[in-house]
């Protein structure tokens, strides 16, 4: 007789996705995972499958919360430049935050393992292609309500704008804490918006 699952699945996925944020996928040995997730080897290859499972699903898992946040931001927003300005005042307050300087896990993923790692590699820049998508769709909206320029079509602002976020991610990977080099990113991305 099979036995009953005794754990969450999704809180054992944030779990997981905590650990390999903070410590990447090399740097997450299987004796790590079992002592941070709480599960023993058996309950955690019979659930997950194998470690590179383990942390597909968890990016995948981490990549989706992150863009629904985003995009119910955006959408929801009756001021787009606004709704920009609180996304990355948000990023830029984690990074300051943040002890563990773990950045972001997309952007730690793709430097760490897009270019060894087929599977790494379509998750990254699928992501990139969404939220493009995504930030196009809300410049436009910004454009057309008058609230960011148009002397740059929406498609370069819109990448403009994912390359920023993307860079103050790698910033904080890096451990910058000085607050005037995010400022000083915010000011330059919104003169162009």
């Amino acid at each position: 007789m099979a036995r009953t699952k005794e754990f969450n699945e999704d809180k054992v996925l944030d779990k997981a996705v905590e650990i390999f944020w903070h410590k990447g996928y090399n740097g997450t040995s299987a004796q790590d995972l079992v002592t941070h997730l709480g599960l023993s080897r058996s309950s955690l290859y019979d659930t997950f499958g194998d470690k590179q499972k383990l942390f597909v699903t968890a990016l995948k898992r981490y990549q989706k919360q992150g863009q629904d946040a985003v995009i119910k931001l955006l959408e929801e927003s009756e001021d787009v430049k606004e709704a920009f300005t609180q996304i990355f005042k948000q990023a830029v307050l984690e990074s300051l935050e943040d002890r563990i300087t773990k950045g972001c896990f997309m952007v730690n993923s793709s430097v760490e393992l897009a270019m060894h790692d087929e599977e790494i590699a379509k998750i990254v820049s699928d992501n990139r292609q969404t939220m493009e998508d995504v930030f196009l769709k809300a410049v436009k909206k910004g454009q057309e309500a008058g609230q960011i320029s148009t002397k740059l079509d929406a498609l370069t602002l819109a990448r403009f704008v994912f390359n920023n976020y993307s860079g103050i991610r790698v910033l904080a990977r890096a451990g910058e804490k000085n607050k005037q080099v995010y400022d000083d990113i915010l000011k330059a991305m919104f003169i162009l918006f």
